[in-house]
């Protein structure tokens, strides 16, 4: 069980398994579920300026695109759906602790906190936690789980955590 607390009612969320240091540029790989299929695609494209990834789904239809943003104050990566921006992450200048702000197009805004580089941390909204990601789950060397909730959308919250793996 994951340190996401579900109610007696609602089912259990999905969880993933995501490559450490998977952001060299051209590098693709897949994000598999908890039972080892592939269920998602990060591909890494090559010859771009700025950091570029697409997330596809297991039939290789794009369900985000990721995309550094260049020429801002602090780090930010946007997060397109249809051509639409559908969130931007970038790195909170509050704190000691490593904490990203994530502004969602249509939603409710996000924070990840927690110890992200060593991929154990949380992504909350409005404190409450929607998905977890910790090393703890696999035993694979070099990977980590992602624990996304029941109901939420989870090719956002997988690109989530492309992009906060990009910033850091």
């Amino acid at each position: 069980m994951g340190l996401i607390r579900h109610r007696h009612d609602e089912p259990a969320g999905q969880r993933f398994q995501m490559r450490e240091k998977l952001l060299s540029i051209g590098d693709d790989f897949w994000i598999e579920d908890d039972k080892g299929n592939r269920s998602y695609k990060v591909d890494g494209k090559a010859v771009r300026v700025r950091d570029t990834f697409v997330l596809e789904d297991a039939s290789g239809n794009e369900v985000a695109h990721i995309q550094e943003r260049k020429l801002s104050l602090r780090d930010k990566i946007a997060i397109e759906r249809g051509g639409d921006t559908a969130a931007t992450v970038h790195k909170a200048l509050i704190g000691l602790r490593d904490r990203f702000a994530i502004d969602v197009k249509d939603g409710a805004d996000l924070k990840a906190h927690g110890n992200i580089v060593d991929h154990e941390y949380q992504i909350e909204r409005d404190g409450h936690t929607i998905a977890t990601v910790s090393k703890k789950w696999f035993r694979v060397r070099e990977s980590y789980g992602v624990e996304i909730a029941a109901g939420e959308d989870v090719p956002l919250l997988l690109a989530i955590t492309v992009a906060i793996d990009s910033l850091t």
